[in-house]
């Protein structure tokens, strides 16, 4: 999902809940919002995908960031 004018961009200072690694996704759900890292992001994607009201992905600057190219789809 892209960015809109109203999302923030995520920073080194969000962390991911899940193990406090630099966050690249944002969950925003009825009752709050969840971050995570690429890893957690996909390992935890059944479970918000459906209640969530949106997602922030970010995942493509990691790439970017550190040089790699985006992992095949399987």
């Amino acid at each position: 999902m892209s960015a809109t004018t109203t999302e923030q961009t995520l920073t080194a200072a969000d962390r991911c809940d899940r193990c406090g690694a630099q966050a690249y996704v944002r969950v925003v759900l009825p009752v709050g919002e969840l971050l995570f890292c690429g890893h957690h992001a996909r390992a935890h994607a059944d479970a918000y995908t459906g209640v969530a009201t949106h997602v922030q992905d970010e995942t493509d600057r990691l790439f970017a960031e550190h040089g790699s190219a985006r992992p095949e789809s399987d």
